[in-house]
């Protein structure tokens, strides 16, 4: 979608900047918080679903065991930019940041393609990023985890710290004999020493400070103690000073070979920090969809729209905090139902409803999931026009009617079959009859060139055409008739009355006056508004009972459904047993001939007879065999097995229960009561041998205690041995 001023003002009305902060919120890098308020609509609808399905599988992985690993990153803009400069050095922090960033790709490319089934589509984005392990290696051979230089980093590093280990053993050497030779005098003050400058200092007292041989470094506030660098110290330091000098030139060159090696890999680093940035975007819409349980609804084929409990977004998570209740709403645009009128009073939920419609709309086509039911399905359009709210344009001095007029001539240039319009109170801000005339003329203009949309209204007129054109439809926002509060509900198919003189007389308007305004209006425009508000509480019964009757009929569908699949599966199985059952019986017939045989030979030992008699019987059983590969022949026999491996499972569970039955039913015909099973009780399996203790019974079942290891079984299953003494 092209970032043009409708669409500015779209996104505007809908208050998609305030979505846009939530979901910066929610992101983890500054990048990805930069990149979040900058989302608009996609264009392309390969491009929406991509970016939907990536982020459903984020969703996906909060609630599986495959946990997406953490994607966290600090940006590289700065050292990009210096890798493209020639003659730059970059700093130790810079290159810890690079190298970070390459292990995550690494870390993240391995994980996506371990469970690339879980993840296609953010295995195929991962795919598209070639993995660098030239980088982290460069890195790690020269600055350690601790984000220091390594000692082995060049040779010519290593012998000058070598040295500067030396001086500054000779250094502590040094000035622990000055302080042993110092330590019986009275010069030094109660310190003893302390640390000048990074600096081991002697801390001699102010009046005795010429008798101390070296460097005074300073003194205190006071001036009470002076600061002395022992001689033998002092000659240490200053070879120190030098040795260190050279370390920072060596680091430094060390630095600049290692960021010349890094520099031709630029515009991948630049690749890197913009796919952990997307996933970081990804992962943010994510944890937004699951605080408001958005989902991915199923694209139409028909460019048709069905909205089912659909929520407002921004309502939603703010009355969740407020621990409030957040009504959804159902709607539905389709080819023979394109555009749809809703009235009713002011205070109703109007407006919200529009605004849910359009800014669920604009969330679903720039990637974000849509809180809806799962059985809802949507499509996408080129174009989207908003004309909701406030719209007195007070720096171009126009009213608000002007304001609209403006709006409805971008709305008649860009309408066409590819536009979704939402428009707010259509018509008002001009005299009523005139004004509505002229509304009346812009819809029917929106109806002929096949344009989606809802609009809300007070006009008969509307409601009239809505009634007459065969794709138009109303709705209205139901009101309790009796109490006149509102239920924030839409219904579909009838058009609301407005119940002017009803909220009139609820707010203390004096029912003499509410009757004289009655009698300066048509007698046929009172009885057509009651007739309309009559059919909306009939309307309303009628939803009700529909509902239910859809919600059972729903049920039903889904029980026929499973009842079909089980019956289908139970028909499988009842074949396979079938197969395994003739197979056996086979078998035995083919064990019978040959034990025949093995008789025969045990009586008159004719070798010949019976090698004979059994090449017969092979052959007899090969003729009956289909030629068959290997592959097919290693799957029949696996499937046997399975079967065979099912059935025995299945009989020995069968003669488990048999076996418990018969020792229940001796005990019934001996009259022996089932024993009330204690704590310590001695007991063992009716099938079973051994002998262990209740360790503790609840709800029908007894953890049983053999010593080594402990079951928890059924009381129905144990026999008391002995009980407790």
């Amino acid at each position: 979608m092209t970032m043009d001023k409708t669409l500015k003002k779209a996104l505007e009305d809908l208050e998609f900047h305030t979505v846009l902060q939530q979901l910066s919120a929610r992101c983890n890098t500054v990048i990805g918080k930069e990149k979040a308020l900058a989302i608009v609509p996609f264009e392309e609808e390969s491009e929406i679903r991509n970016i939907l399905g990536q982020t459903s599988e984020y969703l996906s992985s909060f609630i599986n065991e495959n946990r997406i690993p953490n994607h966290g990153f600090e940006p590289i803009h700065a050292e990009l930019q210096l890798l493209r400069i020639e003659n730059t050095t970059l700093e130790i922090s810079g290159f810890s940041k690079i190298g970070t960033i390459c292990k995550t790709i690494t870390t993240h490319k391995k994980f996506f393609k371990k469970f690339k089934e879980y993840y296609p589509l953010l295995f195929e984005t991962s795919e598209g990023v070639e993995e660098n392990k030239e980088i982290p290696k460069h890195i790690d051979d020269v600055i350690d985890r601790f984000g220091e230089i390594k000692d082995n980093a060049s040779d010519t590093l290593q012998s000058i710290r070598r040295q500067i280990n030396g001086v500054k053993g000779k250094i502590s050497q040094s000035f622990s004999a000055a302080l042993n030779t110092y330590h019986g005098s009275d010069y030094l003050d109660d310190i003893r020493e302390s640390v000048f400058d990074n600096r081991r200092v002697l801390a001699v007292k102010a009046m005795y400070r010429k008798k101390i041989k070296g460097s005074v470094m300073g003194s205190s506030k006071t001036g009470s103690i002076v600061y002395i660098e022992p001689e033998a110290t002092l000659r240490h330091s200053r070879e120190l000073n030098n040795l260190e000098f050279d370390e920072r030139e060596e680091i430094q060159r060390i630095l600049n070979r290692l960021t010349a090696l890094i520099k031709p890999f630029t515009p991948e680093l630049t690749e890197y920090q913009e796919f952990l940035a997307h996933i970081d975007i990804t992962a943010a819409k994510a944890k937004y969809a699951s605080e408001m349980n958005a989902l991915l609804p199923r694209f139409s084929e028909d460019r048709s729209m069905f909205l089912r409990d659909a929520y407002h977004p921004l309502l939603y998570l703010n009355n969740t905090l407020k621990n409030e209740k957040t009504f959804p709403q159902t709607i539905e645009l389709h080819p023979e139902n394109r555009i749809i009128v809703i009235s009713g009073p002011n205070a109703g939920g109007k407006s919200i409803t529009l605004k849910t419609i359009g800014l669920l709309q604009v969330m679903l086509q720039s990637g974000l999931l849509v809180p809806v039911h799962e059985r809802s399905k949507v499509c996408l359009f080129d174009t989207i026009l908003t004309d909701i709210g406030d719209n007195q344009s007070i720096e171009n001095h126009l009213s608000t009617y002007s304001y609209r007029l403006k709006n409805m001539k971008s709305f008649l240039r860009k309408c066409n079959e590819n536009t979704l319009f939402l428009i707010d109170e259509f018509g008002t801000g001009s005299d009523p009859e005139l004004g509505g005339a002229l509304a009346e003329t812009f819809l029917e203009v929106f109806y002929e060139r096949g344009a989606y949309g809802v609009i809300t209204t007070h006009y008969s007129n509307l409601k009239l055409l809505a009634n007459e054109l065969p794709h138009i439809s109303n709705a209205n926002m139901l009101f309790d008739g009796k109490t006149l509060d509102p239920t924030f509900q839409l219904v579909l198919g009838q058009a609301g009355s407005s119940f002017t003189f009803e909220v009139a007389q609820k707010n203390g308007i004096p029912y003499s006056l509410v009757n004289k305004a009655k009698k300066k209006i048509e007698r046929g425009k009172v009885r057509f508004d009651a007739t309309i508000a009559k059919l909306q509480k009939e309307r309303s019964k009628m939803a009700k009972t529909g509902s239910r009757m859809q919600e059972e009929e729903s049920k039903a569908r889904e029980e026929a459904a499973r009842l079909e699949k089980l019956n289908a599966k139970i028909k499988s199985k009842l074949e396979n047993y079938q197969e395994l059952y003739d197979h056996d019986q086979r078998m035995v017939h083919l064990g019978n001939k040959v034990d025949k045989v093995a008789n025969k030979y045990f009586q008159d030992k004719k070798k010949r007879a019976m090698v004979s008699e059994l090449i017969r019987i092979v052959e007899t059983e090969n003729s009956k065999r289909k030629k068959k590969s290997a592959k097919e022949d290693k799957a029949e026999r696996s499937k046997k097995a399975q079967v065979a491996q099912e059935v025995q499972k299945e009989v020995k569970v069968i003669r488990q229960k048999k076996k418990v039955e018969k020792k229940k039913a001796v005990l019934k015909e001996k009259n022996i009561p089932r024993p009330v099973f204690k704590i310590g009780d001695r007991v063992r399996m009716i099938d079973g041998k051994a002998v262990g203790s209740i360790h503790s019974l609840e709800k029908g079942k007894a953890v049983v205690n053999y010593g080594m290891f402990t079951t928890n079984v059924s009381v129905d299953q144990l026999e008391l041995v002995e009980r407790k003494k």
